[in-house]
């Protein structure tokens, strides 16, 4: 069996829980901000355009390219702080990282641009909770680029064989791990993503806290 030394994660649906709808939210901030209409599908379409932004600027000034009465700026901001505020820790996870740190590297790479993600951390108090934070509006790829999971493996001082990666999204985490060699745990919940057959193993969210140390020693 592989000696497991790193563990990586993904932030938003696998640490972090949004307590309110993503969908409702940009709403709120389109309507807040006077901007014209958005949907959530074309929004995520633009976001995966920029995954290595410096923030969610690009992403709107992208949707409102035909508008001229919008303004990306504000929008951008106020959905950050819309977001930012409806954001909790996945209850119990906190003190299980600080445990996992005594015996792994633990390192956290998420997609997104700098300073939402930046924001995020600030705001859940968790800038420095892991070994290695990697954003990738900071990095030149985006998962599930492998370019994204070998800059972590590099900064972690690790190699793919000996690294678990948990995350909920199939193709960015469970699949883009996977083709970078890397150990993927998959982490389901009641509306998330089904279980991928490329998960080495899975885990439901409000269990990671508790049994994840354990799933570790079994790989």
């Amino acid at each position: 069996s592989v000696t497991i030394s790193a563990v990586g994660f993904d932030l938003d649906e696998t640490l972090a829980i949004p307590t309110r709808d993503r969908t409702a939210i940009l709403a709120e901030a389109i309507d807040l901000t006077d901007a014209p209409p958005v949907t959530r599908e074309q929004y995520l379409e633009a976001h995966g355009q920029n995954l290595t932004a410096d923030s969610r600027v690009p992403i709107f000034r992208d949707l409102f390219e035909e508008t001229q009465h919008s303004d990306p700026e504000h929008v951008a901001a106020t959905y950050r702080r819309l977001i930012g505020e409806a954001l909790e820790p996945l209850s119990g996870v906190e003190s299980s990282l600080r445990r996992l740190r005594t015996e792994y590297q633990i390192g956290l790479l998420t997609n997104g641009p700098r300073r939402a993600q930046r924001d995020k951390l600030k705001r859940l108090s968790w800038t420095d909770l892991f070994d290695v934070t990697l954003i990738t509006g900071e990095l030149e790829a985006g998962k599930p680029d492998a370019e994204a999971f070998e800059a972590l493996i590099e900064r972690l001082e690790t190699q793919p064989a000996n690294t678990v990666f948990v995350g909920d999204d199939v193709q960015s985490d469970i699949e883009g791990a996977a083709a970078a060699g890397l150990v993927p745990i998959q982490v389901l919940y009641p509306e998330g993503p089904p279980p991928s057959n490329v998960a080495k193993s899975t885990i439901m969210r409000e269990e990671l806290p508790s049994s994840l140390f354990n799933l570790l020693s079994e790989l």
